[in-house]
This record gives structure tokens, sequence and C-alpha cells, in this order.
């Protein structure tokens, strides 16, 4: 990938990381997680300016023993380090919008922990962690080329993606099964069949088409892309008004026809509840509502399954995965204490803790890390170990920058997909809008 700056690091050197942390894993790592922050602390080469506080924002949880053991995390930082953190935290859509007015007043949380678009809508405004990523990347295997993506700007690091939140398909698997298929459809054509079958059996699927910051942006660019569309081309040129975008527009049009009503106002928080009450047959999301399913002891737990994405017209995966970014800003007091918090939270003892305690609703960024035992404990977590490696980024096919964040931060896509799929307008009209709505932020 142009302009990542790697670390020569060896393959002996990678697999003897890689086999540490498997062991540490597996034997749930020597000490606690205050001796492994102590001793972190200790030998980590960013060292906090004295009498350093942190305000740091995070995004409310999905999936509660990963917030019960970030929150863990955090309190060790502090008692190891002596340094405060104020952590606060907000509902998922209402990150990026803080991060926004912060950059602009030039004051409120030094950290955020956030959606993907972030860094590149405010790029100026964010601490260099060059170094942090490249000792990271160095220590642990180097990172996956597509979050990686995320966090550079002309060769720099602006921000480090702390995991990948998965989006695949949650499925019932009766259901599936009952309308006669044995396991969820690896095509688009296949799941517009089952979708009919699913309807008729009075357990439609529906995926949000409201302004979801997760779960929209996920499944609409997947849609747009399955069909060979494409915001932009490789030369940033605007192409969404194109016959392979109208192609997709139709399906959705029909698709949409067997599908649950309210999907057109749904968050990303309402195909969560519907589908653990009952009424879902599929839907797209984390692994967060199998997660809720098994904690809360559910008998639902057992019936649900996950996918990928079904496979358009292209031939080939087209799925958009959702990296979770942490960025410090330029007006902190504390840009040491800073870089020290950001590569604490991806050190082993604590990441392979906090990755086993979200239950696959995260995806590692660092290579090593494919060895914690979360990817081998239940195998309904298998796709969600490949969200890294198998996502497009949100400028494909340009390439990362403003223009392409600010186009998904607006929803251009998925406005332009809710609004052909319930008929607000044509399929024509709705690509129409689309296009110059995207012309202004690439500027045409």
């Amino acid at each position: 990938m142009t302009g990542i700056r790697k670390k020569d690091v060896s393959r002996r050197s990678v697999l003897k990381t890689t086999t540490v942390l498997a062991a540490g894993a597996a034997l749930g790592g020597a000490g606690t997680l205050l001796d492994h922050a102590t001793a972190f602390a200790a030998e980590s080469p960013f060292k906090p300016e004295k009498g350093a506080s942190l305000r740091m924002l995070r995004w409310n949880r999905f999936v509660e023993t990963e917030d019960i053991q970030f929150d863990k995390s955090i309190a060790a930082f502090q008692k190891a380090t002596g340094i405060k953190v104020r952590l606060d935290k907000e509902f998922i859509d209402d990150i990026q919008p803080k991060a926004a007015v912060a950059a602009n007043v030039g004051a409120g949380p030094d950290i955020i922990w956030g959606p993907m678009a972030i860094p590149h809508l405010i790029p100026d405004k964010l601490l260099d962690v060059t170094d942090v990523a490249d000792y990271l990347g160095g220590k642990y295997g180097g990172w996956y080329d597509a979050p990686a993506a995320y966090g550079i700007r002309d060769g720099n690091w602006m921000a480090l993606p702390l995991c990948v939140s998965g989006n695949y398909i949650n499925y019932r698997v009766k259901a599936v099964q009952d309308a006669g298929f044995e396991k969820f459809p690896d095509t688009t054509a296949g799941l517009m069949e089952l979708s009919k079958k699913l309807k008729a059996n009075g357990l439609p699927g529906g995926m949000a088409l409201g302004r979801a910051t997760g779960d929209g942006n996920a499944w609409c660019h997947w849609l747009v892309w399955s069909h060979g569309g494409k915001l932009v081309d490789k030369d940033g040129n605007v192409t969404i008004n194109s016959a392979e975008t109208q192609a997709a527009l139709e399906y959705i049009r029909e698709l949409y026809e067997y599908w649950i009503p309210g999907t057109a106002s749904w968050n990303d928080s309402n195909n969560n509840k519907i589908f653990l009450s009952g009424e879902l047959g599929y839907t797209n999301n984390g692994i967060s509502i199998y997660a809720a399913a098994v904690r809360q002891g559910m008998d639902i737990a057992k019936d649900i399954d996950h996918a990928f994405y079904p496979i358009g017209p292209i031939g080939k995966p087209t799925e958009l995965q959702l990296p979770f970014m942490i960025e410090a800003f330029k007006y902190t007091k504390y840009p040491n204490a800073c870089k020290l918090l950001m590569s604490y939270l991806m050190e082993a003892n604590q990441y392979d803790a906090w990755l086993e305690a979200s239950v696959g609703y995260f995806t590692q960024t660092l290579k090593a890390y494919e060895a914690n035992t979360v990817w081998t404990e239940d195998p309904k977590r298998r796709v969600f170990k490949e969200a890294s490696t198998r996502t497009l980024d949100m400028g494909y096919a340009g390439s990362l920058g403003y223009a392409a964040a600010g186009a998904l931060a607006d929803f251009v896509v998925v406005d332009m997909v809710s609004q052909a799929a319930t008929g607000q307008t044509s399929p024509k009209e709705a690509m129409e809008t689309a296009q110059r709505r995207a012309e202004r932020y690439y500027r045409v």
C-alpha cells in the first residue's frame, strides 16, 4: 500500500511474537492487568509529561463484556502511570460531530476513539503518531493494509486503527433451512430468492436504510460495489451515476419489497432489538446480536449464525468493514501521555484480553493478534476474523482523503440507496442526486 511506513520485521521476529501472544492467550497471561500496565509504563519509549491528565471520548458499547474490559484497562493504566484519565462515552452516531466541534474550537477531549471517517475529516488537527505506529507495527508483525490506510496522510500516521468492527450477515438458521436453503446464500441472486421465501414464511429480512453510521454504510456500499457501481473511479472522478449503480438500485428496490416494514428509519441499534425480539430472518450487523443473546441466555442464540455478504454480479467480495480509529488532537497539553495511552491499548497483555472480551465484535489490526483464542472458541465467530483482510476502503475505487470521508459522513451512498429502495425517487433520480452531492466533495 503506497505511503505506509513499514519496519523491517524479520519472519523470525514475527513468528516469535505470534507464538508469545498465543501462549499468553492460552494461559491467561502471568500476573494481573495492573502488573502488566506497570511493566509497560516502565519499558515504554513514550514518557509522559509531569502531571499529565487526559480526557478520552469513546463510543458507547454494543458488547457489554468489551466495555467492562476496556474500563479495567483504563483503570490499570491510571494506577500504573499516575495519569488520570476521564473516560466519556457517547452513542456512536454522536462521536463524529463531537470530534468536528473539538477540532474547530481547539478544545475538548485529548483522545477520541470513533468511526473511520474522522481522521480524514480533520487531519490537520491531529497529533502525528507515526512513532507509535512504527513501534507497534514492528513489535506485533505489522499492520493490515486496509485499516492502516485510514490512519495515514502523506506518509505520516495521524491515527491508529485500534480495531475493525466486522459487519456481516446475521441470520436465523432454522428460518433459512425452512426456506429451502442448506446455508445462507452466497450470491445476490440467492439472497433475493431467500428473501421472498422468508417473507412468505412470516420471518422477513431487513437492513438499516436510515443514516446508520455503521450498519447503513456497510451494507449500502457492499450493494453498490457488488454490482460494479462506485462513487468515484481510480482518478477521483465521480462515477456514481452509472448503469452499474442503476442495476444495484433496481435490485434493492425489489429486495425491499420482501423486507420487514420500518427499515427506512433504522439507526445502528434498531436491527439489534428487532432481531432479538424474534421478528427478523436476517440483517447485517456486528456479532453484538449473538453476543447479547448468549450473555442473556436467550434461546434464540442457538438459532443464530453469521455469513459473509453475498457475491454480486462482479464475482468477488465487495465488503466495507468498519475500522475504529483512535486519534489525539494537536491541542492536547500532554502529547507524550497520549502516545503512551494509545500504545498501551494495543500492547499484548491488554489487547489480547480485550479482544477476547469483545467475543468477535472486534477484529485485530495488527497481524500478530490472529493467534488470539477468540477465533477458535466459537465457530459462529469465524467470518469476523477476516474483516481486516476482505474489506475495501471507504474511498474505493479512488483514494482516501477528505472527499471520501466527507461523502461517507454525509451518507451520500446510504441516502441514494434508501431513496431508490423505498420509492421516494426513481433509481435514476437517486443517482443524479448522489452524483451532485458527491461532486461537492470531490470539487468537480
